[in-house]
């Protein structure tokens, strides 16, 4: 049996209220507003990746043709486009790979060298950090700024991509005519490969500074 009366429990229970509804009645909202706008980012998310998807697969389709074939202008609008979905997105930055490939095809070493450093800025991950770097470097050794592309090379390494990392150190130091150091650079760029991937040009390098030095 209660001790209060029937009056006297709903007293209490309007005290209650009083004192606790207006604030269990805000959480709630509040509750329901975080959740609508989870899912409504989410929804956002998965529109966009779908949409830059999309547009991607188009620049690919426009970009892997005889470079003769390239239209630039719709390779221009078709990274516009990808940009204002998600100008940040790694589908964003992979397409301004293609279309620093696109320059450099066409000897627009300035306009490549824009987009990758747009890529260096704020790579999506440490892989498209590491690409942009070395194609970048690769620019700018075209544009006889071996000192740059050197100081580029500086920054840590993937693993991955340690091989490349020091081939590329190695023609830039040759560039500037620092024999030593870039053999030196091609041996650790041997190192870092396997005995059957250590081959082609990279043993041509380390022969033509080895004749040098006879």
């Amino acid at each position: 049996m209660s001790d209060y009366t029937e009056e006297e429990q709903v007293a209490l229970i309007k005290e209650w209220w009083q004192r606790n509804g207006k604030p269990l009645l805000a959480g709630g909202a509040l509750a329901l507003v975080i959740v609508f706008a989870w899912q409504t980012w989410q929804k956002h998310q998965t529109t966009q990746m779908h949409n830059s998807s999309v547009l991607y697969q188009q620049l690919l389709e426009a970009v892997l043709v005889p470079s003769a074939q390239v239209d630039q202008q719709q390779v221009a609008q078709l990274l516009t486009e990808i940009k204002k979905v998600n100008a940040d997105n790694a589908y964003a930055q992979y397409a301004r790979l293609l279309v620093a490939k696109v320059a450099v095809d066409n000897n627009q070493l300035a306009d490549a060298a824009l987009a990758l450093n747009e890529v260096l800025a704020k790579p999506a991950n440490d892989t498209l950090a590491e690409l942009a770097r070395q194609r970048l470097a690769r620019v700018l050794l075209a544009q006889e700024q071996a000192e740059q592309a050197l100081a580029l090379l500086d920054a840590k390494v993937l693993p991955a991509f340690a091989a490349t990392r020091e081939e590329l150190r190695g023609d830039a130091l040759v560039i500037l005519d620092r024999p030593a150091e870039a053999k030196a650079a091609y041996q650790q760029a041997k190192q870092a490969l396997s005995p059957e991937a250590a081959a082609g040009n990279l043993l041509m390098k380390l022969d033509n500074l080895s004749d040098k030095d006879a």
